[in-house]
């Protein structure tokens, strides 16, 4: 899906939150900057230079974006660290010519999230647009390079997801036994129900996120939903078999397609699931923007942009391929089976 960096705040912090991007863009692109606090700055000059822009082109984006800006590391220096960065600029014998007025009351300063995060707005300038273009190349290889060439199973990459799994394949078989036992209706009626979950859930059936996430025909959609989702999935069969049981047996038969019907529209209706769903909702439709550059068209208003607590989740130091995950769990079953 094509990307439009300019107009989008969610595509802008989703790179910007992403340091595995972040570190692999500045290691590609090799700008050169000043050295202050231990970390690369661009002046206001230097950026003018490189973009090939006027100030004033410079101080409108700062007063129209200024808040996305400075989150993102533009800041303003003045008092003690302007009086530091001014001894640093004498000792480094740099040019105020070319960089800085090294007279002025406070000093403006960009740091390199910032940089980036003024080329994806700048429409002026031809190398903020090939700057941006380069930047969304690097991204998707330093994704891929983290999760060895692919997104689809990206979730299970996540150090709940197995528990998650396991837990839910459980509650899938009571579900399933209950419509067996419960339901009235032929076969058909696992893929009708396990759809009214999903839709109940991120308003799609199976085959419309298959679609989506462009799965293949052997490529099950449990194995690439996040463990949010798997837990709300979990708690929504168990309670809807609960209640098909209880239902069942004060009718003393099986119920009609007509009545499970009935009996689900009061269950996926509890006001209890409200904030749940949101969560889930927000979570999948965010994450798989963000990792998987998959839009789901009926969870747009949940998209966030992640933070960067969630890239490292999926991609950081904890995150691990599911054989490895199931190669461990073995080991601790095997070491808990020796001990007994």
């Amino acid at each position: 899906m094509a990307k439009d960096l300019t107009n989008s705040n969610v595509d802008r912090q989703n790179i910007l939150n992403n340091q595995y991007a972040i570190d692999a863009i500045e290691s590609q692109i090799k700008l050169s900057g000043f050295v202050f606090e231990g970390k690369m700055i661009f002046f206001k000059e230097q950026v003018v230079d490189f973009f090939e822009v006027t100030s004033r082109t410079i101080d409108n984006y700062l007063s129209q974006y200024s808040e996305e800006l400075a989150a993102n590391g533009y800041e303003v220096l003045r008092g003690e660290r302007l009086r530091q960065l001014k001894l640093q600029i004498k000792d480094n014998h740099v040019s105020e010519i070319d960089f800085v007025n090294i007279s002025a009351a406070q000093i403006g300063i960009f740091d390199f999230r910032s940089f980036l995060n003024l080329a994806m707005l700048m429409v002026e300038s031809e190398r903020a647009r090939l700057l941006r273009q380069a930047i969304l190349d690097i991204v998707i290889d330093a994704v891929n390079a983290k999760t060895g060439g692919g997104t689809k199973y990206i979730n299970q990459r996540d150090e709940d997801f197995i528990s998650s799994w396991f837990k839910e394949e459980n509650y899938r078989r009571q579900f399933t036994d209950a419509l067996r036992d419960y339901v009235d209706m032929g076969k058909f009626k696992y893929p009708v129900y396990t759809d009214r979950i999903y839709v109940s859930i991120f308003r799609e059936k199976s085959s419309e996120y298959r679609a989506i996430l462009k799965l293949h025909k052997n490529d099950k959609v449990r194995d690439t939903l996040y463990s949010e989702v798997l837990d709300l999935i979990a708690a929504f069969e168990c309670g809807f078999a609960d209640m098909l049981k209880r239902e069942s047996e004060v009718v003393g038969r099986k119920l009609t397609v007509y009545e499970t019907d009935e009996l689900f529209r009061k269950f996926e209706t509890q006001a209890l699931w409200k904030p749940l769903i949101e969560k889930a909702r927000v979570k999948m439709a965010s994450r798989d923007l963000a990792f998987r550059d998959a839009l789901h068209l009926q969870l747009e208003e949940y998209i966030t942009p992640l933070q960067a607590e969630e890239f490292e989740r999926f991609l950081g130091e904890k995150s691990m391929e599911l054989a490895d995950r199931l190669e461990e769990a073995k080991d601790v079953m095997k070491r808990l089976k020796d001990r007994g």
